[in-house]
């Protein structure tokens, strides 16, 4: 099949080519489709074409001659037809060997049913033709010759560095060459020419004859008219690089970005990100970045001495972002689109790859904020925000770093931080319990563990909490000293202790200590049963009724403080900083 589809893509290309001197995608003004796949019957045909229509628009059946069906996609304009053909290719879609046609070689039409003249017209067709099998036809005339190696390798030789380089672009927007546009033709583009040879159904030779050359510089032409790309040079920001004007234009500027967004409505944007900064700045910026509402937590990071790429996506939401820095000046692009918009946000992607590049030492003034500060006050480039959906305390409770913490806080997370730098997964959680344990995914160094007290405290006695109680305000643990009420909760509930002292949402999960430093239990809330406890009162879940959840998690318990002194109020202090970490749960 893919060598009768060769043929007539060899024919039709080099009859256009040759006779009208130009690319077979480009030759026909008027419509154009991409040709699937031939079959010698109808029923043949009619289950493929069922098959194609289960998945893509656009499917048509045309009856070739006396005895074959094609199967197509169209029609289309020419430069649409070559957008379609390339996406379709690059997905999977459809077969690499589909190729475009002008249709002058259609004839009764049979997909969709009822269409033009209808599978009813070709049946008639076939009840027309004598029962005796007709006269053998004449084989079709051989196609023309297309360029031998050799004559590949001259014609090659001929061309210019633009139109070398001018290859290597073409290459590139359609996946097969990911190196610089240097026209020239080296081990690499050789490798990208076979590929490219071999996704279309021709001799992977790696070299590319006259025809193959015009066929991609074409199509890849025809794309580009489709996004309108212009080489814009942005003097601000010290940034030259090709803009899909028929798809954005300029917003404004907001430092460190310069803001792009989509002319039909839909939430395509391009941001290019100028400002100074050395390597450090980098890895702040990389930081930063990914606490915008934009950048979704799913997808692949990198991050190196002088260069970061983030690629991410959701459900609702995708974004590629790339920069580097170099002699001062970090330069780059962030670019959003919906899910919706994946194949034309891949183009874009290809084309700013080969483009962008810095003009200068210019470079967005800062201005007054400082992105950091921006950070803080919520505002960067005009842009939300990633909030969190929770933010709690927790307790190290082993020395790789597992994690005590409340099971609310982290039941429905799509990424969970410790201290905002370790991402972390739940290994263990019992929400009767009220509790969870987390284990971080990279490895911890807690200053102090919480182990369970051997012995409990009566009344009155004198406790110490601690809990991020102002995570915006204040990036460290808050101490506040209380008195143990009562073992139990106010109607006697096992399990619990019943703690005079002042607690925030923020302050849940963290510990309770007694004056060696061991762990009464962790900060439960202010309310049971749906009723909220009088101020300044507050519950806490004993370490005794955590057991089970240690187990399931394989914690160690270490008891040790049987024998232990009380420690000073510095080094109790110490202990209690040292144990408590900000969890916090991202959307």
């Amino acid at each position: 099949m893919a060598g009768l589809q060769g043929i007539w893509a060899a024919c039709l290309a080099m009859v256009l080519a040759g006779f009208l001197g130009v690319s077979p995608s480009t030759a026909q003004e008027g419509l154009a489709w991409i040709q699937l796949e031939a079959l010698p019957d109808l029923a043949s045909a009619e289950d493929r074409a069922r098959a194609y229509s289960a998945a893509l628009e656009a499917v048509s059946g045309y009856r070739i001659g006396k005895k074959w069906y094609l199967v197509s996609l169209g029609p289309f304009t020419p430069a649409k037809a070559a957008g379609t053909m390339a996406s379709l290719k690059a997905s999977g879609q459809i077969p690499r060997d589909a190729f475009i046609t002008d249709g002058t070689d259609h004839g009764a039409q049979f997909w969709p049913v009822g269409a033009a003249a209808g599978a009813a017209a070709v049946a008639a067709t076939q009840a027309a033709e004598p029962i005796t099998p007709p006269p053998e036809e004449p084989p079709p005339p051989p196609a023309p010759a297309d360029e031998t190696i050799d004559q590949a390798q001259v014609s090659e030789a001929a061309l210019s560095r633009d139109e070398k380089a001018e290859l290597q672009a073409s290459l590139q927007w359609y996946g097969f060459y990911e190196g610089a546009l240097d026209g020239s033709i080296g081990r690499g583009t050789r490798a990208s020419m076979m590929a490219w040879q071999t996704a279309m159904g021709y001799e992977p030779t790696g070299v590319l004859t006259s025809l193959q050359r015009s066929t991609l510089v074409a199509n890849h032409k025809a794309d580009e008219a489709e996004f309108g790309f212009t080489v814009t040079t942005e003097g601000e920001a010290g940034i030259e690089f090709a803009l899909p004007t028929a798809m954005m234009a300029f917003d404004h500027y907001e430092p460190p970005f310069v803001h792009y967004t989509a002319t039909d409505g839909s939430k395509l944007r391009l941001l290019l990100i100028s400002e100074p900064g050395d390597t450090a700045t980098l890895a702040g910026l990389y930081d930063l970045l990914q606490t915008l509402e934009v950048v979704p937590t799913a997808g692949e990071r990198s991050l190196q001495d002088s260069e970061f790429t983030i690629n991410a996506s959701s459900d609702s939401i995708a974004s590629f972002a790339t920069a580097k820095t170099s002699k001062g000046a970090i330069k780059g692009y962030l670019l959003v689109w919906e899910p919706t918009q994946a194949e034309t946000a891949q183009r874009i992607r290809a084309t700013l790859a080969s483009t962008l590049r810095s003009t200068g030492d210019q470079v967005l003034d800062p201005g007054l904020v400082p992105l950091d500060d921006a950070i803080k006050l919520g505002v960067m480039a005009g842009m939300a925000v990633k909030e969190p959906t929770a933010v709690v305390s927790g307790i190290y409770v082993d020395a790789d770093g597992l994690v005590l913490t409340q099971s609310d806080a982290v039941g429905t997370c799509a990424k969970i931080t410790l201290d905002n730098v370790l991402d972390a997964e739940v290994v263990a959680s019992d929400a009767a319990l009220g509790a969870a344990i987390l284990r971080p995914l990279s490895p911890a160094s807690p200053l102090a563990v919480g182990y369970p007290a051997t012995e409990s405290l009566g009344a009155g006695a004198s406790v110490l909490l601690a809990g991020y109680s102002l995570p915006k305000g204040l990036p460290a643990p808050v101490l506040t000293f209380g008195q143990v009420q009562a073992a139990g909760g106010p109607s006697g509930e096992a399990g619990l202790l019943t703690i005079s002292a002042n607690v925030t949402p923020y302050d849940l999960g963290g510990p309770v200590l007694n004056d060696k430093g061991a762990l009464l239990g962790m900060i439960f809330g202010t309310e049971i049963g749906g009723k909220s406890l009088p101020q300044g009162i507050s519950l806490a879940r004993d370490m005794a009724s955590l057991a089970p959840l240690f187990a399931r998690a394989n914690v160690a318990a270490v008891f040790s403080d049987a024998a232990a002194a009380a420690l000073s109020p510095d080094a109790l202090n110490a202990a209690a900083m040292g144990m408590t970490v900000q969890v916090t749960c991202w959307p």
